[in-house]
């Protein structure tokens, strides 16, 4: 049997992460990817992930954007006040089910955000209205599967939005080679140290976000 406590800090970390999402997007009209980022960055992702009252009980979800926006040195003004009402929009659910898979699977929200984007977040919403919980938990790992079937390289390049032939230029790298890295025909790894710095400069990464592990 789940020990209570447990189950009290899901639901309360599940509600506030709801509402967070709902407040940020519907409220103070931030892009989720964005507001989910500054959740990550400024450390207070981590907080709530540990289940720190402060953060998990201690503040509402509208309350926790603006701790959050505060901690990133951006202003709050076109916040409005505290929200009570929250509609359980997608936002709200997509927030909620996030909560309760980090919770589940044990892993930080920066490692979750590597693999599942807000656009996979929002792709699932449809899939969430129609399976529980704890459904959910197996196709959000269905999907991270799905895409560790790729390289860290075509990953990073899509999420940039540049083209093989345009990495290729830009980097000095021959476009075949640079494909064969993509698909795993070559191993990333074994490449020269000039080539992976010149594909991380233009990816705006570090090495070590390409290389495979």
């Amino acid at each position: 049997m789940k020990n209570i406590r447990a189950i009290e800090y899901l639901d309360d970390a599940m509600n506030n992460l709801g509402e967070a999402f709902d407040y940020a997007v519907n409220a103070c009209k931030l892009d989720l990817e964005i507001f989910l980022e500054l959740f990550i960055s400024t450390g207070v992702a981590d907080l709530f992930a540990d289940g720190s009252p402060k953060y998990v009980s201690g503040i509402s979800g509208s309350e926790l954007v603006l701790k959050t926006l505060s901690k990133a040195g951006l202003s709050t003004d076109n916040c409005p006040d505290r929200q009570t009402d929250f509609g359980f929009s997608k936002e709200y659910k997509c927030g909620s089910v996030l909560a309760y898979y980090q919770y589940n699977s044990g892993r930080s929200y920066k490692s979750i955000k590597e693999e599942l984007s807000v656009d996979d977040l929002y792709g699932l919403y449809s899939i969430l209205q129609k399976y529980s919980k704890e459904k959910f938990v197996g196709i959000v790992e269905d999907v991270i599967k799905k895409h560790s079937d790729t390289t860290r390289l075509q990953q990073i390049r899509k999420k940039r939005g540049i083209s093989q032939r345009r990495l290729a230029d830009l980097s000095g790298v021959n476009l075949r080679t640079l494909q064969q890295y993509e698909v795993g025909a070559k191993d990333i790894n074994k490449a020269s140290a000039t080539s992976v710095l010149a594909l991380s400069n233009v990816l705006s990464c570090k090495v070590e976000d390409i290389i495979e592990y």
